[in-house]
């Protein structure tokens, strides 16, 4: 045997390791999807991908004059010919592109390279300086909270609210409040479609709730829906917020309760504290990914899971299979009336009744 043939055995996994594995990302999937990556989301700020949904025809040189005199014409040119080669456009006569059916998917996919690319870019770039200690996320590290919060609503739009909207047409409520609302684009949807419904959208960050607050004046709804920015689990303490919240009697959240539960000595304690917060509500319904089970065996690699579950290994936030978010739900007496698929890989929506 040669020393090649002793080193590749070397790295061959023990016989015990059974069961499939994901194909190994080669180097040209991994450079040029980087690359892919970062020209998705640009198109995406530059609003081309809205034009090309409207319009799958793009005339380039009335783009580059509708972006206005400070455009860089040679290099939007160069942008729109990598997305080609990336077969998302077809280029023709030096001055037309024309959406594919592969553009089409990544216009439907497209908040997962918001979230990633314009929300997370930091944290994966300094992902080195946070392991060895040098950086931490939330100090020297951080998050582009407007992005993460713009990237989730584009993916409720594209694949979550069709889901969603077939759930509450079983649930019946007056005073709706969404936690972790992002900028509200969400609660505003649903209280939008139901006549007579009040909603709130309360989230922490304040760049996400500024945007909310655009995001409602633009929808028509300033006089039902209201945009909050606090701390969803120490928001029943402000006497600020306690009156509006007393109203509500259905309390939705979606992709915030790993972030709830990320404190080992009130984790257990987190449903119960979030009932106390809204003594009136009956129905929660409640959506969050949730960690691959190591009995997957899949043979391949779905999209976001991988981002997710770095993402939140380098904020210091742990993820939880389904089965623990289960028992934290029957410890606080929330009791399962149904539970879908939700969206994007190993998410799950639950409606679940207090008693």
């Amino acid at each position: 045997m040669t020393a090649v043939q002793d080193h590749i055995t070397a790295l061959a996994p023990p016989a015990d390791w059974a069961g499939a594995a994901p194909a190994p990302v080669g180097v040209d999937q991994a450079f040029n999807g980087y690359v892919a990556g970062t020209v998705v989301h640009a198109l995406d700020r530059l609003g081309i991908w809205d034009r090309l949904a409207a319009d799958p025809l793009l005339d380039l040189r009335v783009v580059a004059a509708e972006l206005g005199p400070a455009v860089r014409e040679r290099v939007l040119r160069e942008l729109l010919r990598a997305a080609a080669t990336c077969g998302w456009l077809r280029l023709h006569d030096g001055d037309k592109a024309l959406l594919t059916s592969a553009g089409q998917e990544i216009i439907r996919m497209r908040g997962y390279f918001t979230w990633g690319v314009g929300g997370y870019n930091e944290v994966f770039a300094q992902a080195h300086r946070i392991v060895s200690g040098e950086a931490a996320f939330g100090t020297g590290v951080l998050r582009d909270e407007a992005m993460v919060a713009l990237g989730s609503g584009q993916n409720d739009r594209s694949f979550m609210a069709g889901t969603l909207d077939d759930v509450l047409a079983d649930v019946d409520f007056s005073v709706l409040a969404d936690l972790g609302s992002g900028i509200s684009a969400r609660v505003s949807r649903v209280v939008g479609e139901r006549p007579g419904t009040r909603g709130l959208g309360l989230d922490i960050s304040g760049p996400a709730t500024e945007l909310g607050h655009r995001t409602i004046a633009e929808a028509g709804l300033a006089d039902r829906v209201q945009a909050v920015q606090a701390d969803v689990l120490d928001v029943c303490h402000r006497d600020a917020h306690r009156d509006k919240l007393a109203e509500v009697d259905t309390v939705m959240s979606f992709f915030l309760l790993h972030d709830l539960l990320a404190d080992p000595e009130t984790r257990p304690h987190t449903f119960t504290r979030l009932r106390e917060a809204f003594p009136a509500a009956r129905t929660f319904v409640l959506a969050d990914t949730m960690l691959r089970p190591d009995s997957e065996n899949a043979t391949a690699l779905p999209v976001f899971s991988l981002g997710y579950e770095l993402a939140h290994a380098l904020m210091g936030v742990p993820l939880h299979t389904k089965e623990t978010y289960e028992d934290l739900f029957a410890a606080a007496g929330l009791v399962p009336r149904r539970i879908v698929p939700f969206g994007t890989p190993h998410s799950w929506l639950y409606v679940l009744e207090a008693r």
